[in-house]
């Protein structure tokens, strides 16, 4: 069963809905916490709503915040827990991409999500047991779930962009690595943004690498004006 998801929406700069950015936040955030991106990425695309939902369940340790699933070593559950609430997170997330692609009326090839962090894992792992691919995935700072069986699931395969910083210490750069290897070996177009001496966050450099990776993939032209 899935569950509803809230989530706050900015509307495209022009007016009509094209395309969609979904922003998948991290552990403990909001959605909040990565809809600001619209602000510099709205104007090269001016026909992208950009929507950010909330993970379902409150932190245990920021209550404030949110979270996809429980993660062990940060917040004492078990790996029964967490592989179970990452399941559960799969379904909820897969459930609100069916919902936004009919609100908004766009097939799944007009589709980016853009994922941080956690956000990253989840959509590495979700959106490729869709049936339908959507036009990409921006996955920064995260790392892919269960490595040793992730190609026997897959079923879909969007292109990827993996982004981390080159000084996290949250999510150590060696997944980022570790995430190519596995992709590629499962047969994703994969592309890759090392940001230096960035820890955990979003450089200007690896927006502009998510940007150019998203317009390509919407056949969305910079530069332009």
């Amino acid at each position: 069963m899935t569950r509803e998801l809230h989530f706050k929406r900015r509307p495209p700069i022009s007016g009509e809905t094209k395309s969609v950015v979904i922003f998948l936040h991290g552990y403990g955030a909001d959605g909040a916490d990565l809809l600001g991106l619209a602000d510099p990425l709205g104007p090269h695309m001016p026909d992208t709503a950009f929507i950010a939902p909330d993970a379902p369940d409150r932190c245990p340790g920021n209550p404030a915040g949110f979270q996809w699933f429980p993660i062990p070593w940060i917040d004492g559950s078990s790996d029964e827990e967490a592989s179970a609430g990452a399941l559960q997170a799969v379904m909820d997330l897969d459930g609100f991409i069916a919902q936004i692609l009919k609100q908004e009326g766009i097939a799944p090839d007009r589709l980016v999500v853009f994922g941080f962090s956690q956000g990253a894992m989840l959509a590495l792992r979700a959106l490729v047991l869709r049936d339908e691919a959507i036009a990409g995935i921006v996955a920064c700072s995260g790392r892919v779930l269960d490595p040793e069986s992730y190609a026997e699931t897959v079923r879909a395969r969007p292109p990827v962009l993996l982004m981390h910083g080159d000084q996290d210490e949250m999510v150590p750069p060696g997944h980022f690595n570790e995430a190519g290897q596995v992709l590629e070996a499962a047969g994703f177009e994969v592309y890759g943004h090392v940001m230096e001496g960035m820890g955990h966050g979003i450089s200007q450099d690896g927006l502009s690498a998510a940007l150019t990776f998203m317009a390509s993939r919407l056949g969305i032209r910079l530069g332009a004006g």
